[in-house]
């Protein structure tokens, strides 16, 4: 084969498409993985927050507190019953906002970004952002970093990967390369 006949080969829209429906195949289902785990985490945040374990298996909103304020969880619940509610309260609805978050993702990637939508790429890469990155921020803000906050981490870089070999705009920048342009 002749170094024309590769390059011609390589611009192939045709053998793009495919290459990036393979990945998207395989991608759809990280995403679905890392989105499933952090619904998993938001509902306990959202339900049982007392429940759901941070660092050295000590639960998150106590731990965040505790880091955050240099204080015992318990001398606040002891000395402004209220005030531990009312964090409590605060945890639980950051939960909801991350279940909403999450629910959509999954949605998002079983059906849109599995055909192969660009907006479902931006959206995926948008909340997933959003999401990953505000609950690492307060891991980080509160010094509660532990084995679960960690995989965060892990999380979001699957899902960067998936995004990265999925990237609508490579796809059509290759396509316009090789003469004609693929959708999205």
């Amino acid at each position: 084969m002749t170094a024309i006949a590769r390059t011609k080969h390589r611009a192939d829209p045709g053998i793009i498409m495919r290459s990036i429906g393979r990945w998207r195949r395989v991608a759809w289902i990280v995403i679905l993985i890392a989105d499933v785990g952090l619904l998993a985490w938001t509902a306990m945040a959202a339900l049982l927050p007392e429940h759901l374990l941070g660092p050295s298996s000590m639960p998150i909103l106590r731990a965040g507190y505790e880091g955050f304020t240099g204080y015992a969880w318990q001398e606040l619940v002891a000395t402004t019953p209220k005030a531990a509610d009312y964090a409590t309260l605060l945890f639980r609805m950051y939960g909801v906002y991350g279940i909403a978050l999450s629910v959509l993702a999954i949605a998002i990637a079983a059906t849109a970004f599995r055909r192969g939508e660009a907006w479902a790429w931006w959206a995926l890469l948008i909340g997933n952002t959003i999401a990953y990155v505000g609950a690492m921020t307060y891991d980080q803000v509160v010094r509660a970093v532990g084995p679960f906050e960690l995989l965060e981490y892990v999380g979001l870089a699957l899902i960067y990967g998936s995004l990265a070999v999925t990237a609508p705009f490579r796809r059509h920048a290759r396509a316009t390369s090789g003469g004609a342009a693929g959708p999205g």
